[in-house]
């Protein structure tokens, strides 16, 4: 079978990414030797591919100055409410190819760069990936930073966003256009925050460009955190750089300076808001305070309504120990004024508390900002709750569950602060970019409108039994999986079977997710094939990929023991190529736009009730991937939009895993029961993964069978079974691909442009304007309504 088409080529031929006229890949290339010659004075004789890469980086660049001057006029003459989107990871991936997609550009840079003699893929493969984070809530802001920064929050407000770490962005910038401030020590984070550059948004075509990044970074950023005091200084300097900001903007503006003689605060939270991406920003609450009662000379309860009316909070987690708690003693030591705020914060509150359930000390305890028992620490998910006017979950399970169980106390005292925004991702980055054959084949049935409104989608409805639908779907699905076999095999020397079934498990390595119920059922198909070789099995390629924590023991054994199996399982000549088992390195957002489009199976196994919401699992819907999946997080509604029969649900529900809490969960019981599962213990405890090291896997065992909190056990049997139904249907590629089209024209619901609109409308309150695609708006220099 010949290998498909490169993603250039396939470019070449389809027209979702706006199409290029001659006169403007004439003006790409003159752009583009001017860049080569007098930015970075080298000629075609001694230019490098990295020359290449500047060059046209900085042609690209040339498109976004112009509307960013503008917008800053516009914003500086209009004075709109600002949105501050304050996070500790943004996890970018790569800005080139996205700022081309963004700016309708990718295919006049093509044809520019193909008449020019390059090679595009390998100009944009030179870009490495700003890494500013470990996995979804990191990707999450990723998302949400390019959406904000598009106009559709023209007419409204501007988002301006803050990341505290710079990863490969410091030394090999994806766009040269960053200023970078490598400032450390608390004491100058008002010079960092002078540190800004632009990024592009959707649809930069219309309304010129808006986005603002200031990049506050610290070269400790770039290493592991030793200990929690680090992690505590990057936090603060990350927020009061941002405040710092704020204020001077405000005080700037005509609404902060209608007093000459003092600044009035009192149009703050009509100009201002601040979105707190989980606790790691919380320290915005105390020091927001800080500014205005310490500097600005606000009474309490002024300073607090403002603080409260200007602060919302997006929790992403329902484990406890995820919540971050700082200790009082580092507090005192790093931030004293800080924490005498928070003490007068945590004091008013519970006397509210007090005073309406007199008596009822337990409820004090349970809500109090300030935890006595052991090592006195500060809840900070507490202090976002109280200092906030919103507080939404990410998925709807999941806002259900903090209102239930987590934050029960603070709803039952509040409810109207609790909301839902469940996750949504880019349609621009998750197809157009890295499926470009998919979303042509879409484009070809449905016209090119869904990339600004996912919910197009639904008319894909009508094609579910379209027999050349059907192969077209199909076939882009096989030549994205042609190209990464050839991929895999180029980087990992392990030939795999590109017909086999593509299993993928991409996230964070973690308990909760189970990617060790995973490996049980890979060693489960081992065995199976070892005992019977001469049966028929549906060839499979298990894929596994993720950063662990670096103090995460498990995590790290987990990553072990993928590598372990696969040794033994890649090499086996009996096993051939009906099961193979890769560890994905260095897992990143250039990988996960490899993958995902390649994936047969999408891997959302988390024990139900743990995930939050996931966005990977909306990224292999979107790209015609079929889940298989717990009912938790999105999956939930993922089910509701596709139909669970569309899905390969499996395994205990949120009141099942309850039930098992109260009655107990006994994992001996089901290795006792099930001989299959005590089969693979058994070789885990004896070695037979690690013939050199028989201990080496003694501690996952032992915490399977002695200390699992997610249950794996529990739902080893409905795994396992649901599965086979797997492997049954994609035996029927018709059938198979039938579901896929369904998943794919219901995945609507989960694009950012969603989410983003909900947020600007029930917590940021702005309403975004509506605007179409770039290649259908094509005005320069447009005045702004």
């Amino acid at each position: 079978m010949s290998l498909p088409l490169s993603d250039y080529e396939k470019r070449k031929q389809i027209s979702v990414r706006g199409l290029a006229g001659v006169e403007n890949v004439s003006d790409l290339k003159k752009n583009f030797n001017r860049h080569l010659h007098f930015t970075l004075v080298k000629d075609r004789n001694v230019a490098t591919p990295r020359d290449y890469y500047f060059a046209l980086a900085h042609t690209v660049r040339d498109h976004l100055v112009g509307r960013w001057i503008r917008t800053q006029q516009y914003y500086y003459e209009k004075d709109p409410k600002r949105i501050y989107y304050l996070s500790l990871e943004f996890y970018m991936g790569r800005t080139l190819q996205n700022t081309m997609v963004n700016l309708g550009l990718q295919n006049a840079c093509d044809e520019a760069t193909y008449q020019l003699g390059l090679d595009m893929e390998e100009l944009q493969e030179i870009e490495e990936d700003a890494g500013l984070g470990n996995g979804g809530l990191g990707r999450l802001a990723g998302s949400q930073d390019f959406w904000v920064s598009s106009p559709a929050l023209g007419g409204e407000g501007v988002v301006v966003v803050r990341a505290g770490s710079l990863d490969s962005w410091v030394t090999f910038p994806g766009l040269p256009l960053l200023s970078l401030c490598c400032e450390q020590g608390l004491e100058r984070a008002h010079a960092a925050s002078e540190a800004t550059g632009p990024f592009c948004g959707w649809d930069c075509t219309g309304l010129e460009w808006v986005g603002e990044c200031p990049i506050l970074t610290c070269p400790s950023f770039l290493q592991f955190f030793e200990g929690k005091e680090l992690r505590l200084k990057q936090e603060y300097f990350t927020v009061a750089a941002t405040l710092q900001d704020i204020i001077r903007r405000f005080k700037s503006s005509k609404f902060g300076s209608r007093d000459p003689v003092r600044t009035s605060f009192d149009a703050f939270p009509d100009k201002v808001a601040i979105q707190l991406n989980d606790t790691h920003p919380s320290l915005a609450i105390p020091e927001l305070m800080r500014v205005l009662v310490d500097i600005e000379k606000l009474d309490w309860d002024k300073a607090w309504d403002i603080t409260v009316r200007t602060c919302a909070y997006t929790n992403h987690t329902v484990l406890p120990e995820a919540l971050e708690r700082w200790p009082v003693h580092l507090l005192e030591t790093l931030l004293p004024r800080h924490l005498e705020i928070i003490y007068e914060i945590n004091q008013r509150f519970l006397d509210v508390i007090n005073a309406m359930f007199p008596g009822d000390f337990d409820r004090l305890r349970r809500m109090s900002l300030v935890e006595e028992s052991g090592i006195k620490r500060i809840n900070m998910a507490h202090l976002c709750i109280v200092g906030s006017h919103a507080i939404n979950g990410v998925a709807r399970i999941h806002s259900d569950i903090i209102k239930k169980s987590v934050f029960k106390d603070f709803y039952e005292l509040e409810p109207q602060k609790f909301q839902n925004k469940t996750n949504g991702i880019t349609p621009r980055r998750w197809l157009v970019l890295c499926n470009p054959g998919l979303a042509e084949v879409i484009a070809e049935r449905i016209g090119d409108e869904y990339i600004s409104d996912l919910d197009h989608l639904k008319k894909l409805l009508a094609y579910v039994d379209d027999e050349g639908f059907i192969r077209d779907v199909a076939k882009i699905k096989q030549e994205n999986k042609l190209k990464f076999a050839a991929y895999l095999e180029k980087e990992y020397k392990v030939k795999i079977n590109p017909n086999s079934l593509f299993d993928v498990q991409v996230k964070r390595i973690h308990e909760y997710k189970r990617q060790l119920l995973n490996c049980l059922h890979v060693i489960t198909l081992y065995n199976r094939i070892k005992k019977d070789p001469n049966q028929h099995f549906v060839p499979r390629t298990v894929m596994i990929g993720g950063k662990a924590a670096p103090g995460y023991h498990i995590a790290k054994m987990i990553i072990k023991l993928v590598t372990a199996i696969g040794d033994v399982i890649n090499n086996d000549p009996i096993i051939g190529d009906r099961l193979k088992m890769i560890f994905l390195e260095n897992y990143r957002v250039s990988l996960a736009e490899k993958v995902i489009p390649a994936a047969d199976l999408s891997e959302q196994i988390s024990t139900a009730g743990t995930e939050a919401s996931g966005t990977g699992n909306m990224k292999f819907m979107l790209n015609g991937a079929l889940t298989i999946g717990t009912m938790d997080g999105a999956n939930v509604e993922m089910a509701e939009e596709a139909g669970e029969e569309n899905l390969f649900i499996f395994g205990m529900r949120v009141e099942d895993v309850e039930e098992m809490d109260r009655k107990g969960y006994c994992a001996k019981d089901y290795y006792d029961r099930i001989p299959e599962l005590r089969q693979v213990i058994d070789q885990l405890s004896s070695g037979f993964f690690s013939p050199k090291q028989p201990q080496l896997f003694k501690d996952i065992v032992n915490m399977l069978m002695n200390n699992d909190r997610f249950k794996v056990f529990a739902d080893y049997e409905a795994y396992i079974k649901c599965q086979e139904n797997v492997s049954a249907l994609y035996k029927n590629t018709k059938e198979w691909t039938k579901k896929v089209i369904k998943n794919i024209a219901t995945s609507g619901k989960f694009s950012s442009d969603r989410t983003i609109a909900q947020y600007a409308r029930e917590i940021w309150g702005v309403e975004l304007k509506s605007h179409g695609h770039p290649s259908t708006n094509k005005a320069e220099g447009v005045t702004v309504p």
